[in-house]
């Protein structure tokens, strides 16, 4: 079904093959899902014809898994190979096709060395082109299968979420909760957490990306966990704020805006709206409608990947249609350089939206 859909799109464009080098595009057409991807070392490549089926061109150590897969033409070499790692066997693979088409646009890339890609359209004697778009209309609607393990993931991290009394308060280092947060992922069922972001700080935290230290924490913090972890190789991706001992009355305003924020998104969050409809929305509770702040965007896709398209942001006017899978991810300044985050995984459903993860008290829970 997928390769159809995207052979049909081909036709629209006048492309004869795609040409996919990243771990979610091979694995949305083949479902060959391993960790092995996070080594740099060896390309993997999947050519998709604009007729026939998806040629699989990959280092021999994949074959046995690839070979578990519904592709049945799998064309290996032993890599790597510093004298040809798999550009030849992949420009024989692309020599019947005059336009190959690549993912270019936002939040893509081309896993090869550059080098590689210049010898291969040299062996080809053409340039390659742009897709057109054509992975990400594909991937930023979900099927109803997707949407299941992607609300699988969310029950898992709401689970965590529920037990985090058990790991956090007073006294304890931050690095140490990080630790501690990622095991009750993996003990409510997580295959695995690539991402937690979040801070601790006095009524707010200066930014959601730093790596943990071994600062403990104090009573009046605002503790933050974002989790993007993974089941059956589908992200959620949502946080959640604790009270470290108590929480000022100014605190509790501001998480209660976050609420506010995001049941505004909710309203609006209809087929037919757009991205930029959802920004808007949001931001008219939490910054009065200023523009956002430097974080950029109130949210995003999500789905095989942490983030996907589409952003929502003011520029981006994609249609929200059925089966799309969004996070709302309002921010608010609280002052003193220091904000508060607040994240939900929802899906745009034809009745409207669904929340994939539990929504948050409009109180801030105290530990």
């Amino acid at each position: 079904m997928r390769v159809a859909r995207a052979q049909d799109l081909m036709a629209d464009v006048g492309l004869d093959a795609l040409l996919l080098t990243t771990e979610p595009e091979v694995r949305y057409f083949t479902g060959f899902l391993t960790r092995f991807w996070e080594s740099p070392t060896r390309p993997w490549f999947l050519v998709i014809p604009s007729r026939g089926d998806p040629i699989a061109v990959i280092p021999s150590i994949g074959t046995p898994l690839m070979g578990r897969s519904w592709i049945t033409d799998i064309r290996t070499w032993r890599s790597p190979d510093y004298d040809d790692d798999g550009v030849g066997l992949l420009a024989d693979a692309l020599s019947d096709y005059q336009r190959v088409g690549v993912p270019d646009g936002s939040e893509t890339h081309v896993r090869m060395p550059y080098a590689d890609l210049k010898q291969l359209e040299n062996k080809l004697g053409f340039a390659l082109k742009s897709d057109v778009g054509i992975m990400r209309q594909l991937r930023m609607v979900k099927s109803t299968v997707e949407i299941d393990k992607i609300e699988l993931a969310c029950g898992v991290a709401n689970r965590a979420f529920t037990r985090v009394s058990e790991i956090a308060h007073v006294g304890v280092p931050l690095r140490q909760v990080f630790r501690d947060f990622q095991r009750l992922c993996l003990e409510e069922g997580a295959d695995w957490v690539p991402y937690l972001a979040g801070g601790a700080e006095q009524g707010g935290y200066a930014d959601v990306i730093s790596p943990a230290t071994d600062t403990p924490l104090a009573d009046g913090d605002v503790l933050m966990l974002d989790t993007g972890l993974v089941v059956d190789g589908y992200f959620c991706d949502f946080d959640r704020n604790f009270a470290i001992g108590s929480a000022t009355p100014k605190t509790q305003e501001a998480h209660a805006k976050l609420i506010d924020a995001v049941e505004a998104a909710i309203a609006v969050a209809k087929v037919g709206a757009t991205a930029a409809d959802l920004f808007h929305a949001m931001d008219r509770i939490v910054t009065g409608g200023a523009g956002g702040s430097d974080a950029g965007r109130l949210g995003h896709g999500l789905g095989m990947q942490l983030t996907e398209w589409p952003s929502l942001i003011p520029a981006d006017h994609t249609p929200l249609v059925a089966g799309m899978v969004l996070t709302l991810e309002p921010g608010i300044d609280v002052g003193g350089g220091r904000m508060i985050v607040h994240e939900e995984n929802i899906v745009i459903e034809e009745s409207g939206p669904r929340f994939l993860s539990a929504p948050a008290p409009r109180e801030m829970p105290i530990l």
